[in-house]
């Protein structure tokens, strides 16, 4: 009983963990359901099944949040935008599910975060005050603790206490008002490994390739029982069979759809949105804001030690895989931010970038064409185009657990799902339980670790503020490595913001896999430090090969993969359009098995059938 899995750690996501998976989705008991797609939709679906007794698996091609999901503005909010279309119930719902984040599922992930609306003309302030007010009162029913508090009228002199790099001539006042933030690829590991601790197989870098299907005896057709996964670790190719497979692929989602043969299904706008990352201290201010463009809205956020500015919202009509930031989309952020900056931004205060696509589900008008994206409502769609096919698209990063809900709710059927009703909205995610005493007991905790420590100045109010906002109280198990090995108490040279314990815990609790997997999610170093994070590349690298078995060709081969594409994505930054940034971006070298670059192009995006470059699951 010693080896029991049942004595492990079943939340935590590594190789072995991995292989396990796999090995059980092939050979063990068929699944009730497969989930395809590995953002945050798709964990949690993966999470809302598991935890009403469901046996469940889950696969990424990419990284866990390898797409749409790591690229967001990071906010859990309910939408000011969305009350301008009237989208009341929409708001009203992701204000629902904000409150469940900020106070009970995840508050170690999710904070508030006060915002300005600034005023341009005395007349809008009428207008804006009754909107901003229904979208607080919409926050405030049915309530069941404290919300986050209500808005606040603010003179031009207010703004610039509260804001001092605030142009003194770009308002005549402003309301403040309050969301939350969430970094939100951390959010998707925590509904992984959450569910994994549920009894959910979780593989990221397992591509569905194909759909298996089988006649249906009682109508004209075939139902969908499963999926042809390929590892893209060893290329081993192997059938997973499933009585429902859910596609949360997002921009994929067509794709998967035709791989089923349906005549029918959900269809999917592609819209880009880009980011800027500036370091905190070059805006003076201690509140975000909010900005109305011609084009999208406008977010300057603060960011743990960064202001996050985005974002943009352009049709997208080129490889779905690499999306990236063009020279254009950077001057776009920078200009508008200006706009309300007394010292204005230039490109040599951007030290980091980042593009990624929403899916939002197509409209399409009378006459048949295509509404802007800036106009689609981010209520989400679950169909099932063919039997045993479920699809899912739309919706925003805030309401992942209605979407999640909505789409098991559909697996089941209406009389099962009564049976077995969701019960994420009390299940605490990974690291939420014990956080709030955890804080309360800092000052402690910080003379406990002073004293054990061999450099004591690396315990600071704020680094433990900084790794309790990663962790939760998952925190004691980064510790536990320290005391285990007392050199991951360093922080990295390159990037001291974190420890060297957080990469040994990435590699054997979080699923990382590869070394881009180590910057892009686990640490954020690919935007939050300059120049990609290449100043910890190295450490990282060693640190990784140590804890993953490489050896020095392949620790080599990783690194030049992250460098390759850097450059590649620097040089789609100097680019003026989105064909001229494919072309940069795509030059980048696959040298790591496992980390090709897939091109599926313009017209044939949606329908190449060519395994080699058409694969699903991202």
């Amino acid at each position: 009983m010693a080896n029991s899995t049942f004595t492990t750690d079943r939340s935590a996501l590594n190789p072995d963990s991995r292989a396990r998976a796999l090995e059980q989705m092939e050979n063990g008991p068929e699944l009730d359901i497969l989930v395809v797609g590995g953002g945050v939709t798709g964990a949690g679906i993966a999470l809302d099944a598991a935890t009403r007794g469901l046996r469940v698996g889950i696969v990424e091609g990419q990284d866990w949040a390898g797409a749409t999901s790591r690229w967001s503005s990071k906010l859990v909010h309910g939408g000011l935008r969305y009350l301008q279309q009237l989208d009341v119930k929409l708001v009203a719902e992701a204000l629902g599910e904000r409150e469940r984040l900020l106070y009970t599922l995840a508050p170690h992930l999710v904070e508030p975060v006060p915002f300005l609306y600034p005023l341009h003309r005395g007349w809008e302030r009428p207008y804006v005050g009754t909107g901003i007010g229904l979208y607080d009162t919409l926050a405030h029913l049915n309530s069941k603790v404290t919300s986050l508090p209500k808005r606040e009228h603010l003179s031009t002199e207010e703004v610039l206490e509260q804001f001092p790099d605030f142009r003194e001539d770009a308002s005549v006042g402003a309301f403040k008002y309050w969301d939350a933030k969430v970094d939100d690829a951390r959010l998707v590991l925590t509904l992984i490994r959450t569910a994994a601790a549920n009894g959910a197989l979780a593989a990221n870098r397992a591509e569905v390739i194909d759909l298996l299907r089988e006649d249906d005896e009682f109508q004209d057709g075939q139902n969908v029982v499963g999926a042809l996964v390929r590892d893209k670790e060893t290329g081993r190719e192997f059938p997973v069979r499933a009585s429902t497979v859910i596609s949360a692929t997002g921009v994929w989602t067509e794709s998967l759809q035709e791989l089923s043969g349906a005549d029918a299904g959900l269809k999917v706008l592609a819209s880009k949105g880009i980011h800027i990352v500036v370091p905190r201290e070059r805006i003076r201010g201690d509140v975000g804001l909010i900005l109305q463009t011609e084009k999208s809205v406008l977010f300057v956020i603060p960011w743990a030690h960064h202001w996050i500015i985005g974002t943009t919202d352009t049709p997208y009509e080129q490889s779905l895989d690499t999306p990236a930031a063009t020279g254009a989309d950077i001057d776009y952020v920078i200009e508008h931010a200006n706009q309300v900056l007394a010292d204005p931004l230039t490109r040599d205060d951007v030290i980091g970038v980042y593009a990624g696509l929403r899916p939002l589900l197509q409209p399409v008008t009378r006459d048949g064409q295509e509404t802007a994206s800036t106009k689609v409502s981010r209520e989400h769609t679950v169909m099932e185009p063919v039997p045993g096919l479920v699809s899912i698209a739309g919706g925003k990063l805030t309401t992942y657990r209605i979407m999640a809900q909505d789409a098991v709710d559909l697996a089941l059927g209406e009389e099962e799902a009564q049976k077995r009703p969701s019960i994420t909205d009390r299940t605490l995610l990974h690291g939420a339980d014990g956080v709030f005493g955890l804080r309360a007991r800092i000052p402690l905790l910080l003379e406990e670790l002073r004293a054990g420590s061999q450099d004591p100045e690396i315990w600071t109010e704020q680094r433990l503020n900084d790794l309790i906002a990663r962790y939760g109280s998952d925190l004691h198990a980064v510790l536990a490595l320290i005391q285990e090995d007392p050199s991951l108490e360093r922080p990295l040279e390159g990037a001291p913001v974190h420890l060297r314990a957080e990469i040994v815990h990435a590699c054997r609790a979080e699923g990382a896999l590869h070394l881009e997997d180590l910057l892009d999610t686990r640490t954020r170093l690919t935007y939050s430090a300059p120049h990609r994070g290449d100043a910890a590349v190295d450490e990282i690298a060693d640190l990784a090969a140590a804890e993953l078995g490489w050896d020095g060709q392949r620790r080599d081969r990783e690194v030049e993969a992250y460098r390759s594409r850097s450059a590649a994505e620097d040089a789609a930054a100097r680019t003026e359009d989105d064909p001229a940034a494919e072309h940069a971006r795509e030059s980048a070298e696959p040298v790591v098995e496992g980390l090709r670059v897939r091109t599926v192009h313009g017209d044939d995006q949606h329908g190449a059938r060519d395994r080699d470059a058409d694969t699903i699951g991202d």
